[in-house]
């Protein structure tokens, strides 16, 4: 970040606003409609600082900013210079007002239309009644917390409170019902679960839009994240900073912890009463070992569920601009892996090597030697056309595409690949179009919300 955002009360404080017109008045407005007692000033003078909370500058010749920065920050009084960053000592955010709930959106000067494009996005997402829900829980706080002394089922409550029927019935303008649902789930609140939850959920191939709403939700109300080292560093900090995370991510040749291990460490968490995230890269189901997990959390008898994900072949492919399936080139698709087991590729090469079928292929990267003489050998023309995505849906994502014969010294030769990266291998008609795509032909997502 490259601001710390803080909320100011400035109640009864005073607030000096420099400057004339339309935008002084506006933040002269804002000022008192917080409780601040406003001076307003059209030019300035070092002695107006005195006993000021914060000064802002709008619509005033450059003089008058650069006077008033420099007498503010020797004083150590905060200051904001609309539309001059180098004025500034604090910016101004788009506000969404939901009282006693307050968005603000900064991008530290850098770009105060786009702050205003995304305040659009969130208001229309967060309803007005979002208020009457904070102002309720407001008023169960002192007595949550006497009730629930232990942190971790304060949090459960809260966590209850704020997905459950109290909301529900807050947000639909149901006071007296939200009232009652509270009082319940306090009751029921009181006797801590002795059983937790293990929710398996699949993180995508990186790109954070691409979870589902679902698995958002999950990952920010964990308690415990028992994660994967190929989930984006991105999606992880969607998570509550409360949140425990433990790294057993496997890496080629190594694992930080055997899967045997991981299973009882899920059992154990749950045990414990905790509500955990299994993060997996992609989804749980595909090559992620998510059937072995439920098998431990039945035999232990631990409730569990499962969010699939994109998985790696979908969303790389698409954001490499190739289709898996083609009615002219392939009306088939088959996912395998290149995982080597005791140092051997086992696969069914003739079953792969057909026409007009597309071969997805995940941690193909360090196999692709083996890959593509193998299928070569089992019939499949060299000529076929091949690529590898690597770090895909990621803004790192590199595409190097070539033929089936030739992919293997294309990797080889490049000296800027991170071979510790995920990759994908596809083989078949359609990978031609890796190397048709046009560049920045499918920008990150969210260069497509910034670009509507």
């Amino acid at each position: 970040m490259r601001a710390l955002p803080l909320f100011h009360d400035l109640r009864d404080r005073l607030c000096l606003v420099i400057g004339q017109g339309e935008i002084a008045a506006r933040k002269a407005a804002a000022l008192r409609a917080v409780g601040a007692n406003v001076r307003m000033a059209s030019d300035f003078d070092a002695s107006d600082l005195a006993g000021t909370a914060l000064v802002v500058v709008a619509e005033a010749p450059e003089t008058i900013a650069h006077a008033a920065f420099d007498a503010c920050r020797a004083r150590g009084i905060p200051i904001n210079a609309v539309d001059r960053p180098a004025y500034c000592t604090v910016t101004w955010p788009a506000i969404i007002d939901r009282d006693p709930v307050t968005i603000a959106i900064g991008t530290g000067g850098a770009a105060p239309m786009l702050a205003a494009r995304l305040r659009t996005r969130i208001e229309q997402a967060v309803p007005h009644t979002v208020a009457a829900l904070a102002a309720i829980a407001e008023r169960w706080r002192p007595l949550v917390k006497r009730q629930l002394p232990d942190t971790a089922d304060r949090r459960r409550f809260w966590e209850r409170f704020f997905t459950g029927a109290v909301a529900q019935a807050a947000l639909a303008g149901d006071r007296a019902g939200a009232q009652r649902h509270a009082i319940a789930l306090l009751a029921n609140s009181r006797a801590r679960p002795r059983l937790g939850h293990v929710h398996l959920v699949g993180a995508g191939p990186g790109d954070p839009e691409l979870l589902t709403l679902r698995a958002l939700r999950l990952i920010q109300s964990a308690e415990i994240i028992v994660h994967d080292r190929l989930v984006a560093t991105t999606i992880l900090d969607l998570a509550s900073r409360e949140a425990r995370r433990i790294d057993v991510g496997k890496r080629r040749a190594a694992a930080c912890m055997p899967q045997a291990q991981i299973n009882a460490l899920l059992v154990r968490l749950a045990r414990e009463g905790a509500r955990v995230v299994r993060l997996k890269g992609g989804d749980p189901f595909m090559f992620g070992r998510g059937g072995e997990e439920i098998e431990a959390l039945i035999a232990a008898g631990v409730p569990f569920d499962v969010t699939p994900g994109v998985t790696a072949a979908l969303g790389c492919a698409a954001y490499a601009g190739i289709p898996l399936t083609h009615r002219d080139h392939a009306h088939s698709c088959v996912f395998v892996t290149g995982h080597r087991r005791d140092g051997q590729l086992d696969l069914n090469w003739r079953t792969l090597a057909q026409p007009g079928q597309t071969i997805a292929i995940y941690m193909g990267v360090h196999a692709l030697p083996e890959l593509s003489r193998q299928l070569q050998a089992h019939g499949l023309s060299a000529r076929v056309p091949a690529a590898l995505i690597v770090d895909g849906t990621r803004p790192s994502q590199r595409v190097l595409a070539g033929t089936l014969a030739e992919l293997p010294a294309i990797v080889a030769a490049d000296p800027q690949l991170d071979r510790s990266a995920p990759g994908l291998v596809i083989v078949g008609e359609v990978a031609s179009a890796a190397s048709r795509a046009p560049a920045g032909a499918w920008p990150s997502s969210f260069a497509r919300i910034a670009a509507e």
